[in-house]
């Protein structure tokens, strides 16, 4: 039987039909709100690829059932340019180059404002993030977060 939930989605009130409330919230993100700049990586809570922000703090969508999420601020890497945290890591990634392929990016820079959001700043954010990028942006990621 399916549900209808309310999310609260980078401030906007979505509404999103889904068959199991314990569905991952990565797949209702993606696959039915179209918000596709969270991306599927190991599913297994190791990459980061898919971090979100619930309620301020980073988590990984693929493994957080969407039941859960109900009645919680979520924020998407979309969701990050009406942040001003957001809008100061983006450009750190910007003005450092940070990207290569930029699949495991999105994970990365949420799981960057998440630590702001935190009170944290420079290498307290570095030894924070756990996100695993294939391409190995490693010290460019380290080089923007020490601008924050």
């Amino acid at each position: 039987m399916s549900s209808t939930l309310t999310l609260n989605v980078n401030g906007v009130a979505r509404t999103a039909t889904v068959s199991d409330s314990g569905m991952p919230l990565l797949w209702v993100l993606r696959d039915i709100l179209g918000l596709t700049g969270t991306k599927y990586g190991c599913g297994i809570e190791v990459c980061g690829a898919c971090t979100v922000l619930v309620n301020g703090k980073p988590e990984k969508s693929c493994e957080f059932d969407v039941g859960s999420a109900v009645g919680k601020k979520i924020v998407t890497v979309e969701g990050l340019a009406d942040d001003a945290d957001g809008r100061k890591a983006q450009a750190a990634w910007i003005t450092n180059q940070v990207p290569q392929c930029g699949y495991c990016q999105p994970g990365m820079l949420v799981a960057t404002v998440g630590a702001m959001k935190a009170g944290h700043h420079g290498s307290e954010i570095a030894s924070e993030l756990k996100n695993i990028c294939v391409c190995g942006t490693y010290q460019r990621v380290s080089k923007a977060v020490q601008t924050l």
